[in-house]
């Protein structure tokens, strides 16, 4: 069964959840959310940054782990009544004055026999007696057949009872919303955002049978294999068991470009006129550059910071490669700059961008230019 409604970016998809929470804490909406999407595509982590920015305490739960009574609670006899009583289980909102995100991950992937104990949840916003606090907001999570996951065609009967959101990878967005904010190793951000089509090649290796894949989550991952492990040579095989053999075979040969020009911090330590000669000259090393230099901005960093990322537009003027010419470097500046901008505003660090004669002389220049 297709997912029938517009496929959108992760990005997206956090925009339409924050949109449903502030509905339903002003009291014009209540209902419940559920997010299609590959597996690795970040549903999880759209979740968690959303309970996060709303100081909503998250309860995850994983259905493909759980009983249909691990909901409903557990019985016990009330002598004095003469009826049974249901324990309610600790895994679900109880408090009123805390608001609360309740998170049923693997919706799809959940035994038959549970979906009727979900469907009080999303519906009725109850399991048995226990009614959910008003202050719960309520998403859902799973993967499609198609995907190559474990899951289970869902009814209408279910269906219905949700608002859907069908997430599709796009690499500007999860490059910006994700990579950057959380300091991903550079050859990753400068690898994805020349290669775009690797970020994610579920499609691909399902049609050729093969195991794995390239998704945001191994992205990830391969970020951390990169810092944790440093013997190259099993660093190589970690990767290509994250990646699959010719996505890592490519990315390993970038990788090591990167890791031979790129010398990020030692170009923040040197003057200006001595850094001239660092810069590396090729698309991915500028690239990783600009990624590098963004994670490395501090209150007393990004001051240089600003003067080695305004010098990229003017490398076909300072160095004599001819390389330089053909690079998008004042593109390369540009973004950049917008990404070294955000950072500042987030960490308070804007005061050095007043201050910056380099990043005046760069603003000029656009303004001249008609790209102000």
């Amino acid at each position: 069964m297709s997912i029938n409604t517009t496929a959108i970016s992760a990005g997206r998809a956090l925009e339409a959840l924050r949109a449903g929470h502030a509905a339903q804490a002003a009291g014009q909406m209540t209902t419940s959310w559920m997010l299609h999407g590959r597996p690795g595509i970040g549903k999880t982590e759209i979740v968690q940054q959303l309970a996060q920015e709303t100081g909503s305490q998250l309860f995850d739960l994983r259905l493909t782990t759980i009983e249909p009574q691990d909901l409903r609670g557990l019985p016990f006899y009330d002598h004095d009544t003469r009826r049974t009583v249901w324990y309610r289980p600790e895994d679900l909102p109880d408090d009123p004055a805390r608001p609360a995100i309740l998170f049923l991950d693997e919706l799809t992937a959940a035994a038959p026999s549970l979906q009727p104990t979900v469907y009080g949840l999303l519906q009725e916003r109850r399991v048995g007696r226990h009614l959910l606090p008003p202050s719960t907001f309520i998403v859902a999570a799973g993967n499609a057949v198609e995907d190559g996951a474990v899951a289970y065609e869902m009814g209408t009967a279910l269906s219905d009872r949700l608002i859907h959101l069908f997430l599709r990878p796009e690499a500007s967005d999860w490059l910006t919303r994700y990579a950057v904010p959380r300091g991903l190793h550079p050859a990753v951000t400068a690898f994805i955002r020349t290669r775009p089509d690797l970020l994610d090649t579920t499609e691909e290796a399902l049609r050729r049978g093969q195991m794995i894949a390239c998704t945001p989550r191994s992205w990830s991952r391969v970020s951390t294999i990169l810092t944790a492990v440093p013997d190259k040579a099993l660093r190589n095989v970690l990767i290509a068991g994250t990646l699959g053999e010719a996505a890592a075979a490519e990315f390993i040969l970038v990788a090591e470009e990167i890791a031979a020009t790129v010398q990020a911090s030692d170009m923040l330590a040197l003057k200006q006129a001595d850094r001239v000669e660092l810069y590396p000259a090729s698309l991915h090393g500028l690239t990783a550059l600009v990624y590098a230099l963004v994670a490395l901005a501090g209150r007393e960093t990004i001051g240089p910071a600003i003067e080695v990322m305004a010098d990229i537009r003017r490398l076909s003027q300072l160095r004599p490669e001819s390389e330089f010419a053909r690079l998008p470097l004042g593109e390369l500046c540009t973004y950049g700059f917008e990404l070294l901008i955000d950072k500042a505003l987030a960490e308070g660090l804007q005061e050095a961008f007043r201050d910056s004669r380099a990043y005046a002389d760069y603003a000029a220049e656009r303004e001249a230019a008609g790209r102000g």
